[in-house]
């Protein structure tokens, strides 16, 4: 009996850091983690938005943003989702010639799942052409800078559409918590 106790001891205190550590897990992936004062904590980490920019003023902001994206420290310089949500970087407006184009969906439109309920692994390819499940898709040359680092063979991957830029979608790294401007390619 004494054994049995002792052991239903053990297991106790070997499952209270998993359980803390699945709850904080959980809370990084609502938006919590200690984000105080709108998004000053961690980016990326697993976080993943529930849902995509709104779309910007009509008149947008500045683009190529001047200071850099890094808007607090530790932050990436490269457009960045918070933790409480909020998208960092997409304030350009419709008005961006960057993100024009001629023939917006060219190719066809994602049929795949989008938002945060559909998580996707890269599989391969690189910023010009990559892909996940039979979908490809192709980084727009403006935003090769913000995707150093992605990892084009496992990074997780949520698609957004991009409220702004007709024929444009956004997708999310997960991993890092940024994103760039991507254009569907079409499937196998």
């Amino acid at each position: 009996m004494k054994k049995l106790l002792g052991s239903v001891v053990v297991v106790s205190m070997c499952s209270l850091p998993v359980a803390t550590l699945g709850a904080a897990a959980g809370d990084l992936q609502r938006g919590g983690g200690g984000h105080a004062g709108g998004g000053g904590g961690r980016v990326g980490g697993g976080f993943i938005p529930s849902h995509g920019p709104a779309p910007s003023p009509p008149h947008g902001g500045a683009p190529g943003r001047p200071g850099g994206f890094a808007d607090f420290p530790g932050h990436p310089n490269a457009p960045h989702v918070h933790g409480d949500g909020n998208w960092i970087g997409h304030d350009s407006g419709r008005g961006d010639d960057r993100y024009h184009l001629d023939r917006p969906f060219e190719l066809g439109r994602f049929q795949g799942g989008i938002g945060r309920d559909h998580v996707y692994h890269l599989e391969g390819g690189d910023r010009d052409r990559f892909r996940f499940g039979n979908f490809f898709f192709g980084v727009t040359p403006t935003d090769y800078p913000f995707v150093d680092g992605w990892l084009w063979d496992s990074d997780p991957i949520v698609i957004y559409d991009d409220p702004d830029h007709p024929g444009w979608y956004l997708c999310y790294n997960a991993r890092l918590g940024t994103y760039a401007h991507v254009q569907y390619l079409g499937g196998l």
